[in-house]
């Protein structure tokens, strides 16, 4: 593989992020009443119900907190392409392989740097 990656290379990762960025989205309005606050209604619902109904809130809320996570590296991910950073690890410098990408667009780092930190 080249060092550098080509232009459809680089519009191809930009379309799979803006997918992955609209998919995340809809999950998140999708879930927005599972992470409202559960109503304190002892009439319908008993004790155990509602500390179900609060560990399911709670369920929610950790993973919209993973999927914010997750747009912000897409985010970030983008705006490498936009200024020909993408494909780059950011510690050494050196290619990420386009096998790595294709898994995770979001990568930031080689295979060798990321074992190297643990991430």
């Amino acid at each position: 593989m080249s060092d550098e990656m080509s232009k459809d290379q680089m519009e191809s990762f930009a379309r799979v992020i803006a997918a992955e960025l609209e998919e995340l989205d809809r999950l998140s309005r999708d879930t927005v009443s599972d992470r409202a606050p559960v109503a304190l209604d002892w009439q319908s619902v008993g004790r155990l119900s509602r500390m179900d109904a609060m560990r399911g809130q709670a369920l929610a809320q950790a993973s919209d907190q993973r999927r914010g996570a997750r747009c912000v590296a897409l985010q970030m991910a983008l705006r490498r392409i936009e200024e020909g950073e993408f494909g780059y690890c950011q510690d050494c410098g050196d290619p990420i392989a386009l096998r790595r990408l294709e898994i995770d667009p979001a990568a930031t780092l080689c295979i060798g740097c990321a074992q190297r930190s643990g991430r």
